[in-house]
């Protein structure tokens, strides 16, 4: 998502009837060090607001990735229409040049730009395709036509991250775009607490405060879960849900749901309430495991202390607790990991393989 205003035009086109069960996935060819990358803004155009950070990001990639980036016409244009934006996405995934496509951010309405993809045009030229928060919208509707793409990194967040790019961030981005095959996480030692401003060029010479990350908690770990993983955001997933954006509940019967919350941070009624919807939808049952992202507990608007930020996560993990004792209570968790909104952030394959092993405690992904 986006503390950022981005544009909320209506749409009058609904998407195309989904299938009731994804296609075959297609793993898209992995990009190879001096390939061109796209750079688009599927939400809001963050580069037209705050340049510093995206050109930092930029420099990075060609930098430290060895990657060429390649900007569309509305990646940094703060009006764009939900057809302008759905329009570079196109010219990304079917760009012969272009290897690999990244979102420069999140934002809030991507939900309106969904309506004019064309499915098996981006399914026939499939790309890996990296982003998270709004992006989920994208995500999703690329794992709908059978495509694996990745849930994690941006260009302005993990690539434009001050002083460097966290190390376990990009070692799973690093492992991602180029290795592929299983890749285990590791637990951080150190989280990412307070964020300067983008617009202050001193932000960008001062490593990010950081305090202990206090390790994963299982829930349930008597099991082995091995399936595709499928999730985001969790207050986008509540948006496509209103908009009847998800497919029979069968469809993701065996997945591993993976879930995470935004800088807006919702409060614990407030998740439990989304999930009790998807719960009376359902749909929670459906998966075996859940891995429930670190919530990030601080924002501009929520300046929380170091007790506050506690509070707020055991809150949370409370609150997704209750739910899953109604709603799922076979189902495997795992909270606390290191994906979503939170530093260092690891790339989750959305669509791809992961495994959940409880009983030995590791989380295993296939790039």
């Amino acid at each position: 998502m986006s503390e950022q205003p981005s544009s909320n035009q209506p749409s009058s086109n609904r998407p195309a009837p989904a299938r009731p069960t994804p296609p075959r996935p297609v793993h898209p060819p992995r990009p190879k060090p001096g390939d061109r990358i796209a750079i688009v803004s599927p939400g809001f155009a963050g580069p037209g607001a705050f340049p510093l950070p995206h050109e930092l990001g930029l420099r990075r990639l060609r930098e430290e990735f060895g990657l060429e980036p390649v900007e569309y016409p509305a990646t940094r244009k703060l009006d764009a229409t939900p057809e302008e934006r759905a329009a570079d996405l196109h010219a990304a995934f079917t760009d012969p040049t272009v290897t690999v496509v990244m979102a420069t951010l999140g934002g809030d309405d991507q939900l309106t730009v969904v309506p004019h993809l064309d499915g098996e045009l981006i399914r026939a030229h499939a790309k890996p395709f990296f982003g998270y928060s709004d992006n989920t919208n994208l995500l999703d509707f690329l794992w709908r036509h059978g495509v694996v793409s990745y849930h994690g990194a941006a260009v302005m967040t993990q690539l434009g991250r001050p002083r460097r790019v966290h190390p376990l961030t990009a070692d799973s981005l690093r492992a991602a775009l180029f290795d592929g095959g299983p890749y285990e996480f590791t637990e951080a030692a150190d989280t990412s607490t307070e964020n300067g401003s983008w617009e202050d060029p001193e932000t960008f010479d001062r490593e990010p405060a950081t305090e202990p990350a206090t390790g994963w908690h299982w829930h349930r770990p008597d099991r082995v879960v091995e399936g595709p993983a499928w999730g985001g955001n969790l207050e986008i997933l509540h948006w496509m849900a209103a908009a009847d954006r998800l497919l029979p509940n069968d469809a993701y019967a065996g997945h591993v749901l993976f879930l995470e919350t935004s800088e807006e941070l919702p409060s614990g009624t407030e998740v439990f309430r989304m999930l009790r919807n998807l719960g009376e939808r359902g749909l929670l049952r459906r998966f075996p495991a859940l891995l429930m992202g670190r919530a990030m507990a601080w924002s501009f608007e929520h300046l929380n202390d170091a007790g506050q930020r506690a509070d707020y996560r055991a809150e949370q993990r409370a609150a997704v607790l209750r739910a899953l004792d109604a709603y799922a209570p076979d189902t495997m968790a795992v909270f606390d990991v290191d994906l979503g909104h939170t530093e260092p952030q690891l790339v989750v394959p959305y669509g791809g393989t992961v495994r959940v092993d409880g009983p030995a405690r590791r989380i295993t992904a296939t790039y």
